[in-house]
């Protein structure tokens, strides 16, 4: 039977994690300048790479781990690390310069991965397919999934309408935003993976 507790816990708990409404002004920063075609066109590869992402974890992430001898800690960090090279380029305005991103498809990082299917996305998502019960509860958790990723698509889609109306100036004041809040998201992610390693000790 469909476990209704089960998709709404995972569901939500993605939703914080994910985060649509603040990936949108990031999403906005990293794809200005380039046409709307293409804008929607990386809208919907970032989700479905990060969907491949969270889906190859979920499947078998414990195990890919396992082999690579990697803790949770461990990808945390280095996680965080590389979102806070790429808050800094925002901040700084390098992003502004088309010769850096022209040929850069920011869909597949760091939209895709680490800002999507990131560390505590993926961690999530390895523990509720370990803890669904039967058929039932794959089929709820893998739902949940699916629903949050069809959210991140709408919100990142719809996004794009915020661009025609604030202009250059709106996105460039975008683009310095959304680097701060990115690195202050990194910088709490180092904070984490370094807080659980000391723990571990």
């Amino acid at each position: 039977m469909f476990d209704a507790a089960l998709f709404g816990s995972l569901f939500l708990t993605l939703f914080v994690i994910m985060d649509p409404p603040g990936i949108t002004p990031i999403f906005l920063a990293l794809t200005a300048g380039r046409p709307a075609k293409v804008q929607r066109r990386m809208a919907w590869q970032a989700v479905a790479v990060a969907l491949g992402v969270i889906t190859l974890f979920g499947i078998m992430g414990r195990q890919i781990l396992d082999y690579l001898h990697v803790d949770v800690p461990a990808l945390m960090i280095a996680g965080g690390l590389l979102l806070l090279l790429i808050a800094l380029d925002l901040l700084t305005g390098k992003t502004d310069e088309p010769k850096q991103t022209k040929d850069v498809n920011v869909a597949l990082v760091p939209l895709g991965m680490p800002l999507l299917a990131g560390p505590g996305a993926i961690v999530s998502v390895i523990l509720a397919v370990e803890k669904a019960d039967g058929f039932g509860g794959q089929i709820s958790v893998w739902a949940a999934i699916a629903a949050m990723h069809i959210v991140l698509w709408l919100t990142m889609r719809h996004s794009l309408l915020i661009i025609r109306v604030i202009k250059d100036g709106g996105v460039v004041l975008v683009t310095r935003l959304a680097g701060m809040m990115l690195s202050a998201i990194a910088v709490q992610q180092i904070i984490n993976g370094v807080t659980q390693v000391i723990q571990g000790a």
